[in-house]
């Protein structure tokens, strides 16, 4: 596919970096550098730490190769000529192996500007001077090739724009980000916690980031009951199986926790009573991950022959479980169902685990445990289209709650030429045309995407804008008529006779982690009063009206009102500030004045000073703002 005009700015961008990077460290070894969704990287081997005051030797340097204005040519060259190319520039360490990705048969080519010359398929713009819009923005670790046992290099982020009013406007959109990073917002306000000791990727809920996650799940909860789903819980591992059975083990094996057996000869090693060397050593093709695990069971005692009922244990393999689909397969499996008991929706919070990158985890946006909002639905073929609508309007009615309105819409489908999905094409093409109908009826602009479908079945995404312009793919709907198969599921229609169910995978939130950290930062910390950890603070002027300020906190309790009272001794703009800080949705000032009016001084932070109100018609007026879970009015 070719580039497109903005790709190619920032491809030549990227090239424009290591033509300034090596004039700056030419001892650098460079791996691979290609535009992205907002800008541009290189990969680079450097024994040098890299600081921000090289970013800005390096983009001083960049803007001297901008202003040569070198033109990017292109040369086709033999595989021989091309390992001749590399080692006579000193990039061997890895753009050997980059070479040796290229298949045999396919074009290799190099472009050159200046004195830098890049092994790249293309394209670029024509000469250096076109790109006049240019950051350099950061530097992180990356391991090579994206795989934690390589070597980590550092990665140098930058960005590039057709001309400077783009790229000022994407700088302050950045620097918003950052003022609305939910790691640091989750920090300050207190709403989850990442130990070492726990592990990354692994979110600790404080009571504060609980209340959101329990006021999103009694939302949606309302929300399931309208719509007849049931609830159901289910186990936090299953055995290998299982999930051999449904695809998940085989298809995305490496993204799974390690198993706590592969295969029945690790059993039969334990059984034997080896030692942890011989143990690992007989143990052939089994993952590194599994080897470890092994070490780390056997220790250096040789395993007793007792131990053989714990053999039979592991025999059996079990994993933590990566996908909730099974599990509620089996509870429709585990009972007769006729046409006239579908569709059956099972709902559940389930928690799930992937064996994410440390590189690529984020905060509560990547991790490693996460809790889905899942539900599943078995219907009739005829109900598919029913059912996927009403899955796609509990999206739209979850994202129009929140204020999230501005969204678009994709239909992932499978790649005929991949060998990754399962199930027959017939299947598949009913499926696909069911997204494909569905997504028409939402009245928003969708695309479809070849390649993005589960291995399973197409899906709808909804990629969803925040307040300040990032997109963020949250909800999902999925049609898949190959697990039913997989499992062997049935009911009986009204010709007596078993028929296969259609099964939808639907997930409003997509998971409670990813979609708080997104509401984090889309709301900067300023929660709407229905999600906000503390709904209420009443601040007190003096000691004198301590007593009045118990007695409404009180009442703001009874009406099941999430408040408390500043007792501190500080002075009143300190009392006031704390409040801010803490992004209170209401801080309510009351003097002797407000005691005897029986009144409160109310400070809205969407709206400023709404001034002093009757503290029971500030009180109703808040039980009605958080039971109809409105978005706060901005100020006028």
């Amino acid at each position: 596919m070719p580039m497109s005009p903005l790709e190619e700015l920032r491809h030549s961008a990227s090239h424009i970096l290591a033509t300034a990077l090596l004039r700056v460290f030419p001892d650098a070894k460079l791996d691979i550098g290609p535009p992205t969704d907002t800008g541009f990287y290189y990969d680079v081997d450097l024994d040098h730490k890299l600081t921000q005051d090289d970013l800005t030797r390096i983009e001083a340097e960049m803007k001297k190769v901008v202003d040569e204005n070198q033109p990017f040519t292109r040369r086709e060259v033999s595989r021989e000529e091309a390992i001749d190319i590399i080692r006579q520039r000193g990039q061997e360490r890895y753009k050997l192996g980059r070479l040796a990705d290229i298949p045999e048969g396919e074009k290799i080519s190099f472009y050159q500007n200046g004195e830098f010359m890049d092994l790249c398929a293309g394209t670029h713009v024509r000469y250096s001077s076109k790109v006049k819009a240019f950051k350099l923005l950061s530097i992180a670790g990356a391991y090579h090739r994206g795989d934690e046992r390589n070597k980590q290099l550092q990665r140098i982020y930058g960005t590039a724009f057709p001309n400077r009013e783009e790229l000022e406007q994407h700088l302050e959109r950045l620097e918003q980000a950052k003022a609305r990073d939910h790691r640091k917002l989750g920090k300050d306000l207190r709403l989850f916690v990442i130990d070492e000791d726990v592990g990354q990727g692994l979110i600790l809920w404080t009571p504060n980031g609980s209340i959101i996650r329990q006021e999103l799940q009694t939302f949606i909860g309302e929300e399931l009951r309208k719509q007849g789903y049931h609830q159901v819980f289910t186990p936090h591992i299953g055995k290998l199986e299982l999930y051999k059975t449904s695809g998940h083990f085989p298809y995305y094996k490496e993204s799974q926790f390690t198993p706590v057996v592969e295969n029945e000869s690790l059993a039969a090693i334990v059984r034997e009573g080896c030692s942890c060397a011989d143990m690992v050593a007989r143990l052939d093709g089994v993952s590194a991950k599994l080897r470890e695990d092994v070490n780390r069971r056997a220790g250096r005692e040789i395993i007793p022959q007792d131990r053989v009922l714990d053999a039979d244990r592991l025999l059996d393999g079990f994993m933590l479980k990566p996908m909730n689909c099974p599990h509620h397969i089996k509870i429709f499996a585990s009972q007769p169902h006729s046409y006239r008991d579908l569709p059956v929706r099972l709902a559940e919070f389930g928690t799930v685990y992937r064996w994410e990158q440390s590189g690529e985890l984020n905060g509560m946006t990547r991790v490693r445990g996460f809790t889905q909002d899942d539900a599943h639905l078995f219907c009739t073929e005829s109900q598919v289209p029913a059912e996927v609508l009403g899955c796609l309007s509990l999206v739209k009615v979850v994202l129009t709650t929140l204020g999230m309105s501005d969204y678009r819409v994709r239909v992932g489908l499978r790649d005929p030429d991949s060998n990754k999905y399962t199930g027959t094409a017939e299947n598949w093409d009913k499926a696909e045309a069911a997204c494909r109908e569905a997504a028409k009826t939402l009245g928003v602009p969708f695309t479809e995407e070849p390649g993005e479908a589960a291995f399973y079945g197409p899906k709808i995404d909804f990629v969803v804008k925040d307040v300040i312009g990032r997109e963020w793919q949250l909800g999902t709907v999925q049609v898949d008529y190959n697990l039913p198969v997989r499992f062997d599921l049935s009911y009986i229609g009204p010709d007596n006779q078993p028929h296969r169910p259609v099964m939808i995978h639907r997930a409003p939130f997509g998971s409670m982690e990813r979609f708080c950290g997104v509401l984090i930062e889309h709301f900067g910390g300023d929660f709407p009063a229905w999600l906000a950890p503390e709904q209420a603070r009443i601040v007190p002027i003096s000691d004198k009206v301590i007593d009045y300020a118990r007695d409404l906190l009180a009442q703001f309790k009874a009406a099941g009102i999430r408040a408390s009272v500043d007792e501190h001794s500080d002075k009143l703009g300190a009392k006031v500030r704390r409040a801010e800080l803490d992004k209170v949705p209401y801080t309510l000032v009351i003097g002797a004045k407000e005691a005897e009016a029986a009144s409160v001084s109310v400070r809205s932070r969407a709206r400023g000073d709404e001034g002093v109100k009757p503290a029971a018609a500030f009180l109703e007026g808040l039980v009605t703002e958080i039971r109809t879970r409105a978005l706060p009015a901005k100020r006028a």
